[in-house]
């Protein structure tokens, strides 16, 4: 099989998500230190692609997730894990010759230089994956395909997948690009490839900090200026929040006649977006037109930081699933930093969101309020919004 039919299309959409990338076994410590000082591990999931799955599944959406593990006692731990959040897990194929990929980190913050992370993927099962040996009617089976980066410093195999997945095709679903790099997986390879990849897709999630580390590219502006095919562009700005750009060539993801959590209306094209931002004399959201885009800069949350890891697989699932549901630019970025604080909470990389009524609360704050919220340890668990608002 070398790849999909052109204009391959599905009548009856059952599927909002569908994530394809490696998934690994991880092992948390047991207290802070240096990997050679920790004293016990405990075992987790670990995988950009299926953490999106998971959150988006967990917040009421049909996710599946599409990868390869080996025929051995963690590819079941995984496979496992990430079907018990609701995650369809039936196109998953198992490698009988390549185990499934496992790696420890440190309890420190990824973007410290103390941060140590010990993988053991080379040879795995998922980096055998190639346009000749995925489901592509489950790939393209979703409203939003959503792929990753990481997936294309695997093998040559798979980046000739991700570059099948990412070409222009009639009846396509819209494709999700989180650039994700990392620099690890890239020592022996040319990071430019992911600038190739994302300009390919619909939306795409980039880091300030990982253009300039990947591309050489500084500033969200000229990020967008080597990025203009992609009808959706979200620059990840750290404590400083998020910009998008928004042009509106290309609608929503195509609506689906399935029940589910997600039953009103399609999404809107993103068109005209981003103006929704509240009303106020010193607004701290900004939507303007600039050019062909809308773009809308929304501020970061103040977090209690418990862990910083997987933040921005959640935040690209909160961005995801309010794009789902239709909601305007501002709000989408919104419903990402409030699922990117759920997880920053707690010591792992999947948490419980926090309800739908509650995210929709929070998200519907003014400027002001929103400005003044922070979140700590537990508030995905509260009952009322104005309980999280509190004043520095």
């Amino acid at each position: 099989m070398s790849g999909p039919a052109a204009g391959t299309a599905h009548a009856a959409t059952t599927t909002d998500v569908v994530c394809l990338g490696e998934s690994m076994v991880t092992f948390l410590p047991s207290q802070p230190g240096r990997l050679a000082d920790v004293p016990s591990f405990g075992r987790g999931i670990g995988g950009a692609e299926s953490n999106v799955a998971c959150a988006l599944a967990a917040a009421g959406h049909r996710a599946a997730w599409v990868g390869r593990v080996g025929a051995d006692g963690f590819g079941d731990h995984l496979v496992e894990t990430i079907a018990g959040y609701g995650v369809d897990t039936s196109a998953v194929r198992r490698d009988p010759d390549r185990p499934t990929g496992i790696y420890f980190r440190t309890a420190t913050d990824r973007g410290t230089g103390a941060h140590e992370v010990a993988y053991y993927r080379a040879g795995s099962a998922a980096s055998a994956m190639s346009p000749a040996n995925v489901p592509y009617e489950e790939l393209f089976a979703g409203r939003i395909l959503h792929l990753s980066g990481i997936t294309a410093a695997l093998s040559a195999d798979c980046l000739a997948l991700l570059r099948e997945l990412t070409a222009p095709r009639p009846g396509r679903p819209l494709v999700s690009f989180d650039v994700n790099h990392r620099p690890r997986l890239w020592r022996d390879g040319d990071a430019g490839v992911l600038l190739e990849l994302a300009r390919r897709c619909d939306l795409v999630f980039v880091g300030e900090d990982e253009a300039e580390e990947a591309w050489g590219i500084v500033g969200a502006e000229a990020i967008r200026a080597a990025l203009p095919e992609p009808s959706v562009v979200v620059v990840k700005r750290g404590s400083a929040g998020a910009t998008v750009f928004a042009s509106g060539r290309r609608p929503g993801p195509r609506s689906s006649n399935a029940g589910g959590a997600d039953n009103g209306p399609g999404p809107r094209s993103t068109e005209g977006v981003g103006g929704e931002g509240a009303p106020g004399s010193r607004s701290t959201e900004v939507a303007q037109a600039v050019g062909r885009d809308t773009v809308t800069v929304v501020p970061a949350l103040r977090v209690d930081v418990v862990a910083a890891v997987g933040a921005g697989d959640a935040f690209a699932a909160g961005f995801l699933s309010a794009t789902l549901r239709g909601l305007p630019v501002r709000d989408r970025v919104r419903h990402g930093h409030l699922m990117a604080a759920a997880v920053l909470t707690v010591p792992g990389d999947l948490t419980e969101p926090p309800a739908r009524d509650h995210a929709d609360r929070l998200v519907a704050l003014d400027d002001g309020a929103w400005g003044r919220l922070r979140l700590g340890p537990g508030w995905t668990a509260a009952d009322r919004a104005h309980e999280e608002v509190r004043t520095p």
